[in-house]
């Protein structure tokens, strides 16, 4: 009986620890793990615009905005999505050889006047201050991407406030939600001032690094309740000011990163990408990393394609 009785209870004991491995391994491989992939990310780009000249008249690109059009987490300069934007770095995807802009607009010049770590507040000063009015002969891409730090910021690390709202309930950030929508439309209507001879404004809306969940822990920050409210607040004044200008377009980078952050390797969530299940952010979370930007580039790339009004009519 003795004999029976150890038998049991080691067929108990091994039960269990198979249990516990198996739900180990199985946390670890769902929950913590982040394989970042390697290889070309984001939308594919059609080669046939790229095939001739848009324009030969004067363009500037200009990039207005936080840490994402600055570059912050790229492993070099050349591969932010700004740059990529503008040529292509040695060593490019076969499928991006020769999709730049300056491949299409042989009198392209450019300046980067974002900033990391800078809130919405910040960007319209740096408009105010730093972008100066252009000849009428020049024509001006802008690039933005804006308050992502006035949610994030600071981490829960104090009390919220106007761009520094992270902790905020939905009803004590309203007013710095108006705040932000009568901010944006200034900021856009002076970058639209600044370019007599015309420009595009192509504005990004802002990504989720929990794949729409919102559990702020598993991107090992505090829990907030109404941060996935106060971010679909922030994007959909993102949207109207797009869809209130013919010349600003939405580049859908918010869509582009769902299933690349914390929950990226559940196959069981709705956002799951079945073809690239992997990691498009930075050390720090907030930040793309070097597939994220690829895929940031590439949807700027397609929203300027299909909008721009330099491509010779016609042409889709």
């Amino acid at each position: 009986m003795k004999t029976i009785s150890s038998k049991r209870r080691l067929l108990w004991l091994g039960g269990i620890a198979f249990v516990a491995i198996s739900a180990s391994l199985f946390y670890v491989n769902f929950f913590l793990a982040r394989p970042t992939g390697v290889g070309p990310a984001g939308p594919e780009v059609s080669a046939e615009p790229f095939q001739s000249t848009w324009t030969d008249r004067k363009v500037h690109l200009v990039g207005i905005g936080d840490s994402i059009t600055a570059g912050l987490g790229a492993s070099a300069q050349n591969l932010t999505f700004f740059n990529r934007l503008l040529h292509n770095p040695p060593n490019e995807f076969d499928d991006m050889a020769d999709k730049s802009l300056l491949t299409v607009l042989p009198n392209l010049t450019s300046k980067n006047l974002a900033m990391s770590g800078s809130n919405s507040s910040q960007h319209l000063q740096v408009i105010e201050e730093r972008l100066s009015p252009k000849p009428n002969d020049v024509f001006g891409i802008v690039v933005m991407t804006t308050g992502g730090n006035d949610l994030i910021h600071s981490y829960g690390k104090s009390l919220p406030r106007e761009c520094a709202m992270y902790g905020a309930s939905l009803e004590q950030a309203q007013p710095w939600i108006e705040s932000f929508r009568q901010r944006l439309s200034k900021m856009l209507d002076l970058i639209t001032e600044r370019f007599p001879g015309g420009c595009e404004i192509y504005l990004a809306n802002i990504y989720d690094p929990t794949d729409g969940v919102g559990d702020a822990p598993s991107i090992y920050l505090p829990h907030w309740r109404d941060g996935l409210a106060i971010h679909a607040a922030y994007n959909s004044v993102i949207v109207e000011a797009t869809q209130s200008r013919e010349n600003v377009h939405l580049v859908p980078i918010y869509e582009a990163f769902l299933g690349h952050g914390s929950h990226c390797r559940q196959f069981w969530r709705t956002t799951y990408n079945w073809k690239d299940p992997n990691y498009w952010y930075y050390s720090n979370v907030e930040d793309p990393n070097d597939r994220g930007y690829d895929a940031i580039r590439r949807s700027f790339l397609n929203v300027i394609v299909k909008n721009s009004q330099l491509r010779p009519r016609g042409e889709k």
